[in-house]
């Protein structure tokens, strides 16, 4: 049905249900971020409570306006009412996802009740309905002074730096480890094949061939690695995909010189490509990993010469 073809008994009956719905979705917000942001779940759990509130004032108007008959009516049966994106797809929680999410939530729910109230006739009914979208404007003031008493410096700096490990547990350290692999594992074959063959588009297509080839063979191995539900590195495909994606990257960086047609420029090329790679790599684990830079490149350098020394050793013999 139309919003506009809602009698008053239905629009306070759909306030209602989407206060519960609110209520429901900051105590799930809530749930989901307990064990590694307790503070922010606490500012959560209050604005659940808030909404239990709200839910409140409209049920006691109700009653008192058409009694305790409560019809079914649900955002999903009127035109164009609010839509809130499905929670999985808020997952794995994100503080940044949720806060976003919660204030889209607050906005629309605001100008709901502000048309509710245009449409009203009754003037207790009218009045609820602007009392409440005002609560729902102030809702991200009141969510800012929650963080401000509960998230103290070190509540902060705590979540901070949980979310930054799970950042480099989820994201992170599957791309380094395709990044890595890709880069480090076709240096042999493809400059095997470029001193081998003297022939650029040969050893670009052997190149393309062992890149596609690892990405699809590391990314299959990350996402059947584990699950993450114990050791919360996050959904399979994601980390599958990272890796898959990085290491064809890695492996892509030093195949695609060798489309100069020049064969000794395609090779002088290709080098520095992977002097680069190398070279990020090592920032990466610096910067991610706590690994001292030093030691860090020394460990990529060396490993990635003698890979490369082994290439050009096979191909030229």
């Amino acid at each position: 049905m139309r919003f506009s073809d809602l009698s008053e008994q239905q629009i306070l009956a759909l306030a209602i249900s989407n206060e519960e719905e609110d209520s429901r979705i900051y105590r799930a917000f809530a749930e989901g971020l307990r064990e590694q942001y307790p503070a922010s779940a606490k500012v959560f759990d209050e604005m659940a409570d808030e909404e239990v509130r709200h839910r409140t004032m409209l049920f006691d108007l109700y009653r008192d306006k058409f009694g305790d008959y409560l019809p079914l009516i649900r955002r999903q049966d009127v035109t164009g009412f609010i839509y809130k994106k499905p929670l999985w797809l808020v997952r794995p929680l994100g503080l940044t996802e949720v806060r976003k999410y919660a204030a889209e939530m607050e906005y629309e729910t605001a100008r709901f009740y502000r048309k509710a109230a245009e449409a009203a006739r009754d003037a207790s009914i009218r009045e609820l309905l602007d009392k409440l979208a005002d609560a729902e404007d102030r809702h991200e003031t009141y969510a800012e002074q929650l963080e401000e008493q509960i998230l103290t410096k070190t509540a902060r700096a705590a979540e901070d730096e949980t979310a930054r490990r799970i950042f480099v547990l989820q994201y992170v350290q599957p791309g380094l480890a395709g990044l890595m692999d890709g880069s480090v594992s076709t240096l042999a074959p493809l400059f095997a094949a470029a001193f081998a063959t003297h022939q650029t588009w040969s050893t670009f297509l052997i190149g393309l061939a062992a890149s596609v080839g690892a990405g699809i063979s590391m990314g299959f191995a990350e996402a059947l690695s584990d699950d993450g539900s114990l050791t919360g590195r996050g959904t399979p495909w994601i980390r599958g995909t990272i890796c898959g994606v990085m290491t064809t990257i890695g492996g892509l960086g030093h195949t695609l010189p060798y489309l100069i047609p020049h064969f000794a420029t395609a090779t002088i090329v290709a080098v520095a490509v992977v002097v680069v790679e190398l070279g990020a790599i090592s920032y990466i684990r610096y910067r991610y990993m706590d690994t001292p830079f030093l030691a860090a490149t020394f460990q990529v350098m060396f490993g990635g010469a003698l890979v490369f020394l082994a290439g050009i050793l096979i191909g030229s013999s």
